[in-house]
């Protein structure tokens, strides 16, 4: 068997059965203050793939933060064999400010593959792309709802890829949805570079769910177990249930501007014609129910108090088949 091979990143070199914190400094606030995103890097001697635990690219997708922060805790990130890289917080400026974009206005997520003289956000995507991602075999992004729309946890992969099917039946959230990649997104980048990414949605922003959080730290249990590497001392739990694959959905949309009382939560499934919320007035002129469109799983409900009318409230499936083929 061949030797692992030393991994540089930033001008640092981490050796096989290192372990080591590399902060990536590529800017300053307006007030010169350093910001750092430490780049956690935990090395087995023994050969294997890269797997990268990512979250906060939005900077207030706090859940995802929480995921990528318990497997370091817990330890889960020292691995058996191989190499794994955890960088909980990539939008810093953003998480300092609880906000989803860079201090310039632009969605990271939006950027890729970024330039080395371009935007802030553009900066920031252009060294993770050119300094991380090549080291790296596969990635579990992890993300939250926006707008306090609370996701169900799921998966979300590209259609007609069965790798990428096969890696998210290991991963094995309760549901998985089929979506396309997304021009200047994170996991296009990487699908271009051939490294292999699951999306994970679960939660809502400025929110830590440990529900959510539970559902994302097992996933990465099974995802690490599934190639060898998970730490002897932690064990993967076998999910409840296959993940529930979704082909096609739709989203429910206010018809009136209200008070929203939301009666149904994420991941509930719901019957065609069932009362699922009921928008009102502030002074007690009217109630509009609504009902669902179709009979699906309810994978994305707004929590907001107050919606307008267009405003997207329920995520629904229209089509549902089973991990098992």
């Amino acid at each position: 068997m061949a030797r692992p091979k030393a991994i540089t990143i930033l001008g640092e070199t981490v050796l096989p059965g290192e372990s080591k914190t590399i902060n990536m400094e590529i800017a300053r606030l307006h007030t010169m203050t350093k910001l750092k995103i430490p780049i956690i890097v935990e090395r087995s001697k023994a050969e294997g793939p890269v797997v990268l635990f990512t979250a906060g690219l939005h900077g207030d997708e706090i859940n995802g933060i929480e995921i990528v922060r318990q497997i370091i805790a817990r330890k889960i990130n020292k691995p058996k064999t191989g190499t794994i890289i955890c960088i909980p917080v990539i939008n810093v400026f953003g998480f300092v400010n609880k906000s989803r974009e860079f201090p310039d206005g632009r969605d990271l997520n939006r950027v890729f593959p970024g330039s080395k003289t371009g935007s802030l956000a553009s900066r920031f995507a252009y060294y993770l792309l050119t300094e991380v991602i090549p080291h790296v075999d596969y990635c579990v992004d992890f993300h939250a709802g926006g707008a306090s729309r609370f996701n169900a946890p799921q998966i979300r992969i590209v259609p007609h890829n069965e790798e990428l099917k096969k890696l998210s039946d290991v991963f094995n959230a309760p549901f998985t949805l089929y979506s396309k990649n997304i021009t200047g997104s994170f996991r296009s980048s990487c699908d271009k570079l051939g490294v292999k990414m699951l999306l994970f949605e679960g939660g809502k922003s400025l929110d830590i769910n440990m529900d959510i959080a539970g559902e994302g730290i097992e996933g990465a249990k099974r995802f690490l177990d599934y190639f060898g590497m998970l730490n002897p001392r932690k064990q993967a739990k076998v999910a409840p249930a296959p993940s529930i694959y979704i082909e096609k959905s739709t989203w429910v949309r206010a018809r009136h501007s209200g008070l929203f009382q939301n009666r149904t939560a994420a991941g509930k499934f719901v019957a065609k014609g069932e009362v699922i919320a009921c928008i009102t007035d502030p002074f007690g002129k009217f109630e509009h129910k609504v009902k669902a469109p179709n009979s699906g799983y309810i994978i994305n409900s707004n929590d907001a108090p107050i919606v307008f009318q267009g405003d997207a409230i329920f995520h629904i499936s229209q089509m549902l088949t089973n991990s098992i083929e």
